[in-house]
């Protein structure tokens, strides 16, 4: 592929990401409505995609941003997935990658970035020092920058927009709620966008309610929209603890947070600290119940659904919960 004139790579890299990237499976949860006494409950798979998360939606999309526009390189930053999914898509396109990891961060996921030929930089400090010395060294060398909060961030939204689409292909209607796990918040301000757009065209009688679900107290949005904040605010570095469980949640500094609070904010939304052990119990229901393998983290915005179910009965309605990724 990377041999091809521009225009047949191209082709050749947007055939592939129509027929193997989203359309991810709506599924109807009876047996969790039997549990939880809720109507109607759909969960929007997202560990369909090639890599097994969210993830593939904005790396393919930057990709193709990224051949369109000349580029020859591109990086990012990454704990995980973002960082296997943007090597997977790399590859298919013909590109080279740089990824920038925390020094003291290891996950198997390592070998695959590194297996799919991408070359693996150590930074010492968190996840948001490693973005930021990518962005520098995109700046100095003229690489693709796909990283959260830069230039590219409407773009990524408007992948993630693709869900909301999905949805209503689905149910010909917006959900009355629609929940996700939030960490630098583009997917839900994404998939809002999504639902406002069709919304404005006619297409859905509503928009839906917002909800967002975290690692307790590790994450801004949550904790902004708790406290009762009209931005995101920043929390402090040292309060954060990383578990195997709340990883793909938590940071100090979420790049799409004043995105993701406004879109809980306008659509009369809300957000929810969700334990380590409700995600891990929940990810076990998920494959007793329904036959689904999912990452205790991507459980997050159900868990916030079903709590606030359980505290005060919701309407006989649609919900739709998004599951971010599979278990390997």
């Amino acid at each position: 592929m990377p041999d091809l004139e521009i225009s047949k790579k191209l082709e050749a890299f947007e055939d592939y990401m129509d027929s193997e990237v989203g359309d991810t499976s709506l599924i109807r949860a009876r047996n969790l409505e039997r549990e939880f006494d809720l109507r109607q409950l759909y969960l929007k798979f997202e560990g369909g995609n090639p890599t097994g998360t969210h993830k593939d939606r904005i790396a393919f999309a930057q990709c193709m941003d990224a051949l369109r526009r000349g580029f020859d390189t591109i990086t990012v930053a990454t704990c995980g997935n973002y960082g296997v999914a943007t090597a997977f898509a790399a590859k298919i396109a013909g590109l080279s990658c740089n990824i920038y990891l925390p020094a003291a961060y290891h996950t198997r996921r390592i070998a695959e970035m590194q297996a799919m030929g991408a070359r693996i930089h150590r930074v010492a400090g968190d996840y948001e020092t490693a973005v930021a010395t990518s962005q520098r060294c995109a700046e100095a060398h003229e690489w693709y920058d796909a990283n959260p909060g830069g230039h590219n961030t409407l773009l990524q939204l408007q992948s993630y927009g693709e869900i909301a689409f999905e949805i209503y292909d689905e149910l010909r209607d917006a959900p009355r709620i629609l929940a996700s796990p939030v960490s630098n918040g583009t997917v839900l301000a994404g998939v809002y966008k999504g639902f406002v757009r069709l919304y404005r065209r006619g297409k859905t009688s509503r928009i839906p309610r917002m909800v967002a679900g975290s690692s307790f107290n590790k994450n801004p949005i949550v904790c902004s929209w708790v406290n009762g904040s009209a931005t995101c605010q920043d929390l402090p570095p040292h309060s954060i603890r990383e578990t195997h469980t709340n990883e793909p949640l938590i940071n100090w500094h979420a790049f799409d947070g004043d995105w993701a609070l406004d879109a809980i904010q306008q659509s009369q939304g809300f957000a929810a600290n969700i334990s380590d052990k409700k995600m891990m119990q929940f990810s076990k229901l998920l494959k007793e119940k329904e036959g689904i393998h999912v990452l205790p983290a991507a459980t997050a915005g159900l868990v916030a659904l079903i709590e606030k179910h359980q505290q005060q009965a919701l309407e006989k309605d649609r919900y739709v919960a998004i599951l971010t990724g599979r278990k390997a």
